[in-house]
């Protein structure tokens, strides 16, 4: 794979777009990054909803394709790069993972991302203070959830699953780094924290920091 066969449109602190540069890192494969200022309204200029008609990130372009949606981009890219593998062998493992990564992707982000908060904020005209708490409820309420499933299950390994990182954990850190961006308490979360700790010594992680993106203010 050859530099700018791959191109990711997202923005520095999106946690989608940051799941999909983890995923990139992790099997190796290098892209060019075009960045769209989410709090400018940048995403839902003509040109990049042509591409992606809801004008979110990320948007992977490849082979003349535009893939949506940081899940399905992460199933594409395991299903044609399937070494190393960021879904574990057995379909139950594989369900596992799933469910976990889930969690973070589908039940906190959603409720949490920018378009929301904004919504919140100026369509609804809540104070930051009620923003705050809305967004904590549902972080507590998520990672609690994802907390004891990685406490309770003897599949849980330095990572998520086992003892190289899956699709669970490059969910989960992006989620780990937004809490910390709004100032959450995050001890009562072991196991979530020693996870993230882990991962954060990984170059491929490191390199898809939100800090370390060309558009990073």
């Amino acid at each position: 794979m050859q530099e700018g066969e791959f191109i990711l449109h997202g923005y520095f602190r999106s946690s989608a777009a940051y799941r999909v540069r983890i995923a990139l890192n992790l099997k190796g494969l290098t892209y060019q990054g075009v960045a769209h200022h989410l709090r400018r309204g940048e995403q839902y200029a003509a040109a990049y909803r042509s591409l992606n008609p809801q004008g979110l990130v990320p948007t992977l372009e490849v082979n003349g394709l535009a893939l949506t949606q940081s899940l399905a981009i992460i199933e594409y890219l395991e299903e044609r790069y399937p070494e190393p593998a960021l879904l574990p062998k057995t379909p139950e493992s594989r369900a596992r993972v799933r469910s976990l990564a889930q969690i973070t992707a589908c039940d906190i982000h959603p409720l949490n991302n920018l378009r929301v908060l904004n919504y919140l904020r100026q369509g609804l005209e809540h104070t930051e203070d009620v923003i705050q708490a809305w967004y904590a409820h549902w972080v507590v309420e998520g990672f609690d959830a994802i907390e004891r499933f990685l406490c309770e299950s003897p599949d849980t390994g330095l990572f998520c699953h086992g003892d190289s990182p899956t699709v669970a954990d490059v969910c989960l850190v992006p989620q780990v780094a937004n809490a910390r961006n709004f100032k959450l308490d995050l001890s009562q979360f072991p196991t979530i924290q020693r996870i993230d700790a882990i991962a954060s010594t990984l170059p491929a992680f490191r390199k898809a920091l939100p800090s370390n993106q060309p558009d990073a203010e």
